[in-house]
């Protein structure tokens, strides 16, 4: 088994304290809300909302998948560092065990926040997974990370 880690480190407007809440604590209600295309829904299947909870994302119609499950790996609301691992569903491939993932939002100079991601590919066997094999699921994040971030500017009270 190998691991293949790629990071990431984009900017937002959003402080992180906000950003945290929506992008984190509260995106199983948002995203399905202003991505339903994306995201039908998530629910808790299993834990408490904390560390070790089981969460099932089930996509919109528009994916070429139909569902994934995380599993929450570390959650420090104080410094707003958030880890999961997608540990089940179709996104997985015969390549790839699991996806470990953690997001970390840091305070910008401007008011703002650096986002800083960071993605760990578990591969089965010898397999090796290259920066354009992920190029998909990236972009499909930023898009996603850009509906929250413009949702946000357009609603200042929401997330506060």
């Amino acid at each position: 088994m190998g691991v293949f880690t790629y990071t990431n480190e984009s900017t937002s407007v959003i402080p992180p304290p906000r950003l945290f809440k929506a992008l984190v604590l509260e995106a199983d209600t948002l995203i399905p809300k202003i991505a339903p295309q994306s995201v039908k829904s998530a629910e808790i299947v299993e834990g408490d909302g904390g560390v070790g909870t089981i969460k099932k994302i089930s996509f919109g119609e528009g994916s070429h998948y139909s569902y994934v499950k995380h599993r929450i790996d570390g959650l420090d609301k104080d410094n707003f560092v958030y880890s999961y691992s997608l540990v089940e569903g179709d996104a997985l491939s015969e390549k790839v065990e699991k996806i470990s993932y953690e997001i970390k939002l840091v305070a910008s100079a401007d008011g703002g926040s650096i986002i800083k991601s960071t993605s760990n590919y578990h591969t089965k066997g010898d397999v090796e997974i290259k920066e354009e094999d992920v190029k998909a699921g990236k972009e499909k994040a930023t898009g996603l990370f850009k509906l929250i971030e413009n949702y946000l500017v357009a609603n200042p009270d929401a997330y506060n």
